[in-house]
């Protein structure tokens, strides 16, 4: 089957196969200011039409689906809520900034696949420019019940400034080192099995390196499983990351490239990300979905 895309004027773009929409990517958010507004995927998809993320849950209203959300851009927050200063735990501040989409550069569908691309501009809560970003997403079909997105970045800083990029691990809090490419699964998943390369278990795989994690959760209403991986690019800074994951708490996967080693970007200088997420019905082996992830890379 085909994917199509349905383009929501200066909003969102919904990606679909045959009836079924895999995911809608919001670029134009009303979000709040204090939420540091950004561009993110929901609703995500299976090909069975269950529902594999959440949106804005009452304990962080600043998670949605899938987002890229990076807590500490120098002085800037554009993760959202508040900020972790050390000795202080979290603090509101007036830093929370936003990622404005500028213009779209490519929307397409044909031979099994979809493209997104665009410009976006990061600037300050005061509305300073920040970060220029090209950023591309990429669908395509792995199978009868499986599917995989391709996100790529290229942030190019304009601060007129070095920026450091962090976390709340290394600036103070222990094993807390969010940020990046963040999913935010659905309730029912609380409590479901982490996955990573070295084997099975919930948040004490939190901090471990590897080049991909993947997270399997049951869907009420329906009593099926769900397998969501997500798998780090080589070329990817301090690859392999380390990763943030919760269970028990709530469901949420991250490559966090900042976890625990802080990088600089000189004004005028470029990083650049590419990450594959693998979204499959039942569950299925996560070797072998990281691997499709792999070669969609």
């Amino acid at each position: 089957m085909s994917l199509t895309v349905d383009h929501r004027l200066d909003r969102e773009v919904t990606v679909s196969v045959g009836e079924a929409a895999l995911f809608t990517y919001v670029y134009r958010p009303d979000t709040p200011q204090l939420e540091s507004p950004k561009p993110y995927l929901h609703p995500v998809r299976t090909r069975a039409g269950e529902l594999v993320s959440l949106f804005r849950p009452h304990d962080h209203v600043w998670h949605k689906g899938i987002a890229w959300s990076l807590p500490y851009v120098g002085e800037h927050n554009f993760w959202g809520g508040p900020t972790y200063v050390h000795g202080r735990f979290y603090v509101q501040l007036e830093n929370n900034g936003s990622a404005v989409h500028r213009r779209m550069t490519e929307l397409s569908a044909g031979n099994g696949t979809a493209r997104l691309g665009h410009e976006l501009d990061w600037t300050s809560q005061q509305g300073a420019p920040v970060i220029s970003e090209e950023r591309s997403l990429t669908a395509s079909l792995a199978g009868e019940d499986a599917w995989v997105l391709v996100f790529g970045t290229r942030m190019t800083n304009v601060s007129g400034g070095t920026l450091t990029f962090a976390s709340p691990t290394t600036r103070g809090r222990e094993n807390a080192g969010y940020g990046g490419l963040f999913w935010r699964g659905p309730r029912s998943f609380t409590g479901g099995t982490v996955v990573s390369p070295d084997g099975t278990g919930a948040d004490e795989l939190r901090g471990k390196r590897a080049e991909w994690f993947a997270f399997r959760g049951r869907h009420d209403g329906t009593d099926t499983a769900s397998t969501v991986v997500m798998v780090d690019d080589a070329g990817n800074p301090h690859h392999p990351p380390q990763w943030f994951t919760r269970s028990e708490e709530f469901a949420c996967l991250n490559p966090a490239p900042f976890f625990s080693e802080e990088l600089d970007l000189p004004d005028g200088h470029r990083l650049a990300f590419r990450y594959a997420v693998v979204i499959a019905d039942g569950e299925c082996d996560p070797r072998t979905l990281a691997d499709v992830g792999k070669a969609a890379l």
